[in-house]
């Protein structure tokens, strides 16, 4: 009976791996037939008529090795283990009279636990190596609040530079705020809403303000931008979105795994903003796009910091379920068992796959605007590896990172990240298709073997010379599913693909590989304006030699050498003609190995792409 379970399994998986005929074990056939006839529907299928009964159903789906999802049992984890993002976030808002020289006496008048000054190296003159302060309206408040900026200036330590925080001040007398202090901004020729490189002084300010509010343990913060501080009319609305998504993102911890309360989490409650340049209406805009950016970047972080019990395959499809939830208007899931896959010869996918004992769940999350039309169509292909083992080929020894291969769906994380952006900011005239080919990388006896030869959905065969690089073998499937079952004219892969891409570029850039100038230049642009970190690298057609198989189309490592160019040209033999298309490689950037936290990276700056598209004329 053993024997024949094996050998039922191997047919299911040559099946699913070949465009050919494949002559098969009958008895073994039969078997495998009964078996699948025998195990229950999990449930996953279109879900954009009942997204709500849906979101139950997938969390429930699939077993979790010492961890059971079900609103009865957490298998001893909190509840908000299971949560994809926070309940709810610290309200922003924007004070009424703020405008010009008046911004001082607002703050000032402002009542609180911290107020928090943005200021410029400008706003500060050193003269024989005594700093004080300079223009009229920092000296008007400061004295209104009893020469409090003065003495923290004169202490020394703070000179106005991007991120820089001053030392918090107890405030007495006639102050209404209870604290002081101050953020810097940097140089004022240079206070922008896109940076050179990395965030903008408004994404650094925000930050900067949350870890102030989170040492102190402070509930209200006002924080006050004065002339010469305060961003250009034109670009207000962009700089207090900024402002938000930092200070929302800055106190980050993660505690949804810890069974007693943090006493270092953030308390901050409400953020008040004087002199943001921008009232009514488009403040509320501002904040509000500044809330999304936050949420989608929220809810990479809580999928990248789970641990592989929680974060499962059958979890990243009811993130997406939850996702779909919360603008049902816009979004339709279809989860693809692996049976739907087998149909669709996804040859590669399943045979990654094939050794784990979670079910694999392929993510079909669609945007579309409301009134259904849209000039452009594109994709966002995430990789979603919820654990990887390396297979056969076993991550082994020192520097090997087993034990952080949770994040190896750092790419998915991203994926569903954006989504979530773009369900509270619904842009008009794209058409967005987020897709996840989500399994497990696991050793076992029905497992992927060095030297097997799967064939992919597109019907090219790849010699497996290596199961550790199985991320790229999942993707070639996706972008054959983005491109000929969406139509997707425009596709982006975002995977935490090689190690070969940290040793480049080290943990906080992205690699960019793409062949066309336009993508790299539009993919670009929308990491500045997300104030993520993305560099293009070379893409030597070359080196494809080294992918070149005596027995199949191509193997799916290359050498040692320029690992990351080979793993993108690999991928680049799954692109149609006529499809512009770019891989993002965030191994190093989604994980700070300091803190031993997600980063949320890819979220914001996929986002920015994709509303961009939407802006685009048609192709």
């Amino acid at each position: 009976m053993a024997q024949l379970l094996r050998c039922a399994s191997r047919t299911a998986r040559l099946v699913a791996s070949s465009s050919r005929s494949v002559v098969a074990c009958p008895r073994a056939a039969a078997l495998s037939a009964r078996i699948a006839s025998s195990v229950p529907a999990s449930g996953f299928g279109a879900m954009s008529s009942n997204v709500n009964s849906s979101v139950a159903a997938v969390a429930g789906a699939g077993p979790h090795r010492g961890v059971v999802v079900a609103a009865a049992s957490t298998g001893g984890l909190p509840q908000a283990a299971f949560s994809f993002e926070p309940d709810s976030l610290p309200a922003v808002s924007v004070a009424a009279g703020g405008g010009g020289a008046n911004v001082a006496d607002v703050a000032a008048g402002w009542e609180g636990d911290l107020l928090v000054l943005g200021v410029t190296e400008e706003d500060f003159v050193t003269e024989a190596e005594v700093t004080s302060l300079k223009g009229d309206a920092l000296k008007a408040l400061d004295a209104a609040l009893g020469g409090a900026l003065a003495e923290i200036v004169a202490a020394g330590g703070f000179d106005g530079k991007q991120g820089a925080q001053s030392r918090v001040l107890r405030l007495y007398g006639g102050a209404k705020a209870k604290h002081v202090a101050m953020v810097g901004l940097g140089k004022a020729a240079k206070l922008a809403v896109v940076a050179d490189w990395g965030a903008s002084p408004f994404q650094a300010l925000g930050a900067g303000v949350a870890t102030l509010a989170k040492a102190n343990k402070v509930v209200t913060v006002g924080l006050a931008l004065l002339p010469g501080a305060a961003p250009a009319a034109a670009v207000a609305a962009t700089a207090l979105a900024q402002i938000t998504s930092g200070t929302l993102l800055g106190g980050y911890e993660a505690t949804r795994f810890k069974t007693k309360k943090s006493p270092t989490a953030s308390r901050l409650a409400a953020l008040t903003v004087v002199g943001a340049g921008v009232e009514g209406a488009g403040a509320e805009a501002a904040i509000k796009r500044g809330l999304a950016v936050a949420r989608g970047n929220l809810l990479t972080r809580y999928l990248v910091e789970s641990p592989p019990n929680v974060c499962t395959p059958a979890h990243l499809a009811a993130t997406a379920a939850h996702i779909a939830a919360v603008a049902p208007e816009v979004f339709s899931l279809k989860v693809y068992e692996k049976a739907e896959c087998e149909a669709m010869n996804m040859g590669l996918y399943l045979g990654v796959s094939e050794a784990s004992a979670e079910p694999p769940k392929f993510i079909h999350l669609k945007y579309a605007p409301k009134g259904g039309s849209a000039a452009r169509k594109i994709a966002i292909v995430g990789k979603g590896l919820t654990f990887d083992s390396g297979g056969y080929n076993l991550k082994a020894g020192p520097g090997s990172m087993i034990e952080l291969m949770k994040f190896d769906m750092g790419g998915a994380g991203a994926t569903l990240g954006a989504a979530r952006i773009l369900a509270d900011l619904q842009p008009a005239d794209v058409e967005v298709h987020f897709i996840i080919a989500a399994c497990e990388n696991m050793v076992a006896g029905e497992g992927l073997r060095p030297g097997d030869i799967l064939t992919s959905a597109s019907g090219k065969t790849v010699e497996v010379n290596n199961t550790d690089a199985e991320g790229r073998l999942t993707l070639a499937d996706a972008m054959w599913f983005a491109q000929e079952k969406c139509g997707a004219k425009a596709v982006v892969d975002v995977a935490t693909l090689t190690g070969a891409c940290i040793v480049a570029l080290g943990t906080q850039i992205a690699g960019l590989f793409t062949p066309s100038d336009e993508m790299a230049a539009s993919l670009t642009a929308a990491s500045k304006v997300a104030g993520e970190k993305l560099w293009r690298m070379p893409f030597e057609n070359d080196y494809f030699d080294d992918l070149k198989s005596p027995v199949a189309d191509m193997k799916n490592t290359g050498s040692r050498y320029g690992g990351a160019i080979t793993a993108a040209l690999f991928l680049k033999q799954f692109v149609n003609e006529g499809v512009e298309w770019a891989h993002v490689d965030v191994a190093g950037p989604v994980w700070n190995e300091k803190l031993g936290l997600p980063t949320g990276y890819g979220a914001a700056f996929l986002a920015e792409w994709a509303l961009a598209q939407a802006q685009a004329p048609a192709k």
